[in-house]
């Protein structure tokens, strides 16, 4: 008896450590934080998606107006032409240039303790491009930023 327990606890432990199936994997949640910090650096697009959900979640206690966050893909060759960009835009338009075809997706900006979330259209990765993710709240773009990989 206690050599089957044994056996269903280490089955047990080998589901729970496997990874979860492609539905499971069409999503991702990255913590923003009031220190200018994305919890993720990278996140894997598996080609299997058509969607790509991105959820944001400001962990920080600040107001959007001093410490606000989002997250904009792009190429990562356009990243930091957006992010020049974005100040004009303004925070009405959540720092985002409007009508900014580099702009794969974003979300809205955010302050502390709100959450948000965006879809992503797999469809718009290519193979062989590198794409990052970044916040395009003035001077945070150089800290906040991760790579995405299309796998």
């Amino acid at each position: 008896m206690k050599k089957t327990l044994l056996s269903l606890a280490a089955v047990a432990a080998t589901i729970l450590a496997a990874p979860a199936m492609a539905a499971d994997n069409c999503a991702v949640t990255i913590e923003s934080n009031d220190m200018m910090q994305f919890n993720v650096k990278n996140v894997d697009v598996p080609k299997s998606c058509k969607q790509f959900t991105f959820n944001l979640k400001h962990v920080g206690k600040m107001p959007k107006a001093s410490m606000g966050h989002n997250i904009v893909i792009s190429a990562t060759s356009d990243m930091a032409g957006i992010a020049a960009e974005s100040p004009k835009a303004g925070i009405a338009a959540d720092y985002v240039p409007a009508g900014d075809a580099r702009v794969l997706a974003h979300t809205k900006l955010i302050g502390g303790g709100e959450s948000t979330s965006v879809d992503l259209d797999v469809s718009k990765l290519k193979d062989g491009t590198p794409y990052s993710f970044f916040c395009s709240f003035p001077g945070h773009f150089s800290i906040m930023k991760g790579t995405i990989t299309l796998k």
